[in-house]
């Protein structure tokens, strides 16, 4: 029967055992809050809260490095953005920290024997920030904005392409709501968890309204956003921190220096060498970030129009030593746009398709055109030292085979405008965040994708990703996406690092940081440890 199909393609989706446990190799399973196709959702406890006793209150202050893109969720682009929205917002399910969907502002889902409608009850006595309930109405509206639905369309929303398939949504009752589909889609219910947002507002811009642990309290562009709160959080227990300081410095380093002038209680995503360096009171954490790095190429510009010449850059460059020189060590070697998190469907035979080669790549230049190889930039975001260190390791290790390239630095924001949506750019090294479906980690090489900033097409590609779209059984689904990856790799789209492990400074007074299996800073589990409260 479908439904059982569909409960096992689920399964998949919501389990990233990958994320948390890097290369520990097979665990015994012990979670049993993995969400079924039908039914209620439950929580799933914190492991570190187990490891010292919190305590309630305080205020901290996290370190970030890029400016926020908006505070209205639902135009949010960068990762960075959507890391500190995550406490503001929620959807009707979420994430946690093993990957699983848990109950968000939805108590229980039901989906239909053919798969073409999901029915969602909600929660009791959820409110928004400013005291009202939320109703289903909101539910429709929010769903609706996602997906592009809405009358007018606001140019300004980033619709979410996975929420094309739906039809219509609509609310039977106070309590419960409808999606109806064109089609089935067995990836649909993690993108479900989009956030909620009130009906009639109009400053999710300026003052965001959601149903998260914590509320808006001030932004100041390039200096800090403030969070407090909230006191009618429908979760008991959490969040036990009164107020989140967000504080946004232009780069790693300069953070850092808040970092030891005691200035930052957590700072994610330092570096190795700064892991060396943290001053007394703070540890290093350490975790899977699911994230795909890469030296990602523009496909239609000279000379990487030709495979022959992005082949050559991926024997050229030693992943490996990319990861002991910039993380020491810390990352596994990848092969393809898939992340390792997604165990079913990642294939991970296909690390081993370009080793490291350094006159294999010189014969592949020379049939290439290019005996005596070629200059190029690559251009990298400055606020992010990792993906620039990453890009100095490998300028020195293409001078071994011919190429010389150089390092543009350019602000975030125009990276966004000019790479990822001008596609302007002949090479870039950046991490492509985990999504909340494997085929999303597909979806941008699809020929007319938005977000196909690699300008990569292949018919063949796109007719794969269409049948994988629909497919329902497992077995081919699985079958569809790494014939996807292997034809990914085998064209060299980009050259495929590593999925690096995250480090975070984190102040010794503070515990419940959590690492999750997508980009997300919760500060709903942080608290002070007893005996360590805030001053």
């Amino acid at each position: 029967m479908l439904t059982k199909k569909l409960t096992k393609v689920l399964l998949l989706i919501t389990v990233f055992t990958i994320a948390l446990y890097g290369c520990s190799g097979d665990k015994e399973d012990t979670d049993k809050s993995k969400t079924p196709a039908n039914g209620k959702l439950s929580f799933a406890e914190p492991v570190e809260a187990a490891k010292s006793e919190p305590t309630y209150g305080g205020s901290i202050t996290v370190g970030i490095t890029q400016d926020l893109d908006g505070l209205d969720p639902h135009k949010a682009l960068s990762a960075g953005t959507k890391e500190v929205l995550f406490n503001i917002f929620e959807g009707l399910v979420k994430l946690d920290y093993n990957g699983n969907l848990v109950p968000a502002v939805a108590e229980s889902y039901h989906i239909s024997e053919d798969g073409m409608l999901y029915t969602f009850t909600l929660r009791e006595g959820v409110k928004f920030h400013d005291g009202r309930l939320v109703t289903a109405q909101d539910i429709v509206y929010s769903i609706k904005r996602c997906a592009g639905m809405l009358e007018p369309k606001d140019p300004t929303v980033i619709v979410e392409s996975a929420l094309s398939v739906i039809s219509d949504v609509t609310s039977i009752d106070e309590k419960t709501i409808e999606i109806r589909l064109k089609q089935v889609d067995t990836e649909l219910l993690p993108y479900l968890a989009c956030s909620i947002v009130p009906r009639d507002y109009d400053q999710l811009d300026t003052k965001p309204i959601g149903t998260g642990p914590f509320k808006f309290v001030s932004y100041t562009p390039l200096q800090n956003i403030v969070l407090e709160k909230n006191e009618e959080y429908y979760m008991e227990g959490v969040p036990y921190l009164d107020r989140v300081t967000f504080k946004i410095s232009s780069n790693t380093d300069a953070a850092f220096m808040e970092l030891q002038g005691g200035n930052i209680d957590i700072l994610p995503y330092i570096t190795d060498s700064q892991a060396s360096k943290l001053p007394s009171g703070y540890h290093m954490e350490s975790g899977p970030m699911n994230l795909i790095q890469g030296l990602f190429i523009n496909n239609k510009v000279e000379p990487f129009d030709n495979k022959l010449v992005r082949q050559a850059l991926c024997y050229g460059i030693d992943r490996q030593a990319v990861i002991d020189m910039v993380a020491g060590g810390r990352g596994d070697v990848i092969g393809t746009n898939m992340y390792p998190g997604f165990k079913k469907y990642y294939d991970e035979s296909l690390v081993n398709t370009y080793p490291y080669n350094p006159e294999k790549a010189k014969e592949l230049l020379k049939e290439a055109g290019y005996p005596h190889g070629f200059k190029f930039t690559i251009t990298v975001p400055s606020n992010y030292q990792y993906h620039i260190d990453t890009a100095q390791v490998i300028v020195e290790q293409l001078k071994q085979i011919g190429i010389t390239a150089q390092i543009q630095l350019i602000e975030w924001t125009s990276w966004k405008s000019d790479v990822y949506k001008g596609r302007n750019y002949e090479a870039t090294v950046v991490g492509l965040a985990a999504e909340l479906a494997p085929r999303q980690a597909l979806a941008r090489f699809y020929s007319d994708a938005e977000n196909n900033f690699m300008n990569y097409i292949n018919p063949e590609f796109d007719t794969l990703y269409k049948q994988g779209e629909i497919e329902t059984a497992e077995d081919k689904k699985i079958q569809l996406y790494k014939q996807m990856q292997a034809m990914l790799t085998n064209d060299a789209v980009a050259v495929y690092i590593q999925d690096p492990h995250q480090m975070t400074a984190v102040s010794d007074k503070l515990g419940g940081y959590t690492y999750y299996p997508i980009y997300v800073q919760d500060m709903s589990l942080v608290y002070y440890k007893k005996g360590m409260e805030s001053d």
